[in-house]
This record gives structure tokens, sequence and C-alpha cells, in this order.
């Protein structure tokens, strides 16, 4: 075990290198700014600790995800619309719309200056983080808060009202700002608002990781996969996408080592030595924990609806999950290159569920698995009773034809 610490400390003072994730982020290594980690300690809890940064979003966010999608079922039994979410044509365009983007923010950090950039990214990444933040602290701080101090209700709403010269004026309203709120979630705004301002000012690596684990629960929370089919292909899609743009050209590592935002957590490797104002970091992109994140989320959802008194699906996919980011982690030091985080994650994720339902005899169900399925019965129910009616109703034409035969057999 030593000579393979020494070996991969030796690899890391030769050659630093970035890996990028599925989403076109920066996925997990250390920074390539040829700074070598102060004491293999520093660097086995660097790396330690970002894994389980990358364990916590995932279970977390797929145990909210099955509150907010009881939610989702209940306004759907009310008012009849179907939630959204990730059809097959999404994911199927999931991977081309990334490499665009991915290939744009290229061309303009090649073209345009990358601070300018920069400057607009952060502008729009704090106004997300806000709102990311106080979603994910509101149950906190609402449990925090005493209940003498009182938990008044507020509604924010702009409503549009009818056109002039329309043909026809609609009763209904049309809500172009409709948001509910409470005292306790200004609290958890003014909170988010300072963390966002701490990371807009200063950059630390504390408020990069704040905003970057909130985004990351989020996503797992609010992302939602249909059915298994629409996250194989997704998952199986990013496959190729991860592969082509990390070993087939520099466009990935380029964009990574530019962009600056919370799309990443970090963790640095010279903490024991330089304290909080170190900056030799191991860096894990947000991409590599949310896109395997939504696809476990909804395996939990699906060990729900089997009723039964374990989480089989759930635990043994996390589990897949943890060893697949180790894998890529050790990969990239055995070989010294970036290394594709999801061509790791992806086999362990799709692999393990398939293999364990095969073996469990459930195959069928969770490939028929849907979080809203559609209202078929209701469909086949009316076409009988149309069916029926037609029956009912004969047309006139075939009422007079039997009527001349039973004349004629009367003469």
């Amino acid at each position: 075990m030593a000579e393979v610490v020494e070996e991969v400390i030796a690899q890391i003072q030769e050659n630093l290198t970035a890996t990028v994730d599925g989403a076109g982020e920066e996925g997990a290594a250390t920074n390539a700014t040829g700074r070598t980690p102060s004491t293999p300690e520093g660097m086995a809890l660097a790396y330690g600790t970002l894994v389980v940064m990358a364990l916590l979003p995932i279970f977390f966010g797929s145990l909210r995800s099955v509150k907010h999608h009881k939610e989702q079922s209940t306004a759907f039994a009310k008012t009849g619309e179907k939630p959204d979410t990730m059809s097959s044509k999404d994911a199927m365009m999931f991977p081309i719309m990334a490499s665009c983007a991915l290939f744009g923010l290229y061309m303009f950090f090649k073209i345009f200056s990358k601070d300018n950039i920069n400057y607009l990214l952060t502008g729009y990444f704090f106004f997300l983080g806000v709102m990311a933040l106080s979603h994910l602290l509101s149950p906190v701080i609402s449990s925090l808060i005493p209940a003498s101090i009182p938990k008044i209700p507020y509604h924010l709403s702009f409503v549009q009202g009818p056109q002039e010269g329309g043909e026809k004026k609609s009763k209904e309203k049309k809500y172009l700002i409709d948001y509910r709120f409470t005292t306790h979630d200004v609290v958890c705004f003014i909170v988010a608002l300072i963390i966002s301002v701490w990371y807009l000012v200063q950059k630390h690596w504390i408020a990069n990781n704040l905003l970057g684990l909130s985004f990351a629960v989020n996503g797992v929370e609010l992302l939602h996969l249909n059915n298994i089919a629409t996250g194989c292909i997704l998952l199986c899609g990013l496959f190729v996408y991860d592969i082509f743009w990390v070993f087939g050209t520099n466009v990935m590592v380029t964009v990574a080592k530019s962009f600056e935002a919370p799309i990443k957590i970090v963790f640095p490797q010279d903490l024991m030595t330089n304290g909080l104002s170190a900056s030799n970091f191991a860096v894990l992109g947000l991409g590599d924990i949310v896109i395997p994140g939504i696809f476990i989320a909804l395996l939990l959802r699906f060990d729900n609806s089997l009723k039964r008194k374990s989480k089989t699906y759930f635990y043994a996919t996390f589990i897949a999950y943890f060893v697949g980011l180790l894998a890529t982690i050790f990969v990239m030091h055995v070989f010294k290159h970036a290394q594709p985080a999801l061509l790791y994650l992806v086999p362990a994720c799709l692999g393990t569920p398939l293999l364990l339902a095969v073996l469990k005899g459930d195959l069928k169900k969770l490939l028929a698995y849907e979080d809203h399925p559609e209202e078929k019965p209701k469909a086949s129910k009316k076409n009988n009773e149309n069916n029926a009616n037609a029956e009912k109703s004969t047309p006139p034409a075939k009422k007079e034809t039997k009527a001349k035969k039973e004349a004629k057999k009367a003469k």
C-alpha cells in the first residue's frame, strides 16, 4: 500500500492533470497549476472529502426527490396537468445540445477575453445560487427558528389582464408571477444572499462548495427521469459525449480550466500546511454528481413503488457509483491523463440495477416503471363508450333494408 501511495505522489509531481465530467465541467482531478501537494495525508484528505461531498448530494437529493414526486402526483390528481419530466427525445438531444454549448464556450474563450465572459457567468450563477441555496436551506432553517417566531405567509403575484382589441377575452387569469413564501423563507433568502455575495467578492473555496452542493442537491431532487429507458438513453449518450470530448479533443479541458463558476466542488490538498488560504485544489465537477444522481434517485422511487421493506436497487447502485468514482481517480493517477468520469460511472450505474433485476426477476417491472404513467384506462373507457353508442345507433340506410326484407317475407 505504501508503494502505491509513493508512486501516485511521484506521478502527481511529474504531471498534474485535470479531468472533466460528462456535462462539460471539471471532473475529479488535481488542478493543473504545477503545485506539489504538501503531504500525502493532505492529498488523501482532499480526495476522501471530494468523494464524500459527491455522495451526500446524491443521497439526500434522492430522498428529497421522493417527496417532490409525491407533491407532483398530488398536483396531477387535482389539476390533470402532467408534470414536466425528461422524455426519451430530450435524452437523445441532450448530448447534442451539450456539445454545441461546450464548443460555443470554447470558441468564446478563444476569441474574447476570459475575464469578461467569466464576469457574465459569475453574475448569472450568483442569482441561481441564491435561489438554489434558499431552496436547500429552507427545511433546515425552518426547523431551527423558534416556534415563538410567527410564520407569516405572503403571496406575490402579477396578473396579465385581457388585451384590448382581441377577438375573445379569456376569463382565466394569466399569472406572470405567482410566488408564495413565508417569513422563514425570507430568512433563508438573506442567508443565501450573504453566502453568494461572499463567493462573488472573494471566490473562496468554501463558498464555492456551498453553492455547488446546493446546485447538485437541487438537480438530483428536481430533475426527474420518467422511466428507466430514458435514463439509459441519457447516460449512454453522455458516455459517448464524455469520451469524445476528453480523448478526442482538448476542448473539454480548455473550457474546464477557463470556466470560473460554482459548477464544481473543490478541496485543498495543502489544507494542513496553508489552512483556509490553501490554493492547491482537487476538483470534482457537478456533472459527475447530478447525471448519475438523477438516475439513482429514479431507482429509489422504483424501490418505493415495489412496496418492499428494503431499498435494494437504490443502495446497490449507490455503492456502484462510489466504486466507479474511486476507479476514476485511480486510473487518472496511473495513466497520468485526463479521464472522462462517466466512462466508469455509467457502466457501474447502469449495469448494477439491470443485473440485479435479472437475478431478482424484476426486469419487466424495472423497464415498465414510470413516475407518471399515462392514463390509458380512461382512454379505453371512452373508446368503449363510443363503440357502444355506435352499435346502438344504426344508420337509416341499414334500417330501411331490414324493413324491406321483412316486408318481402310477409308477402
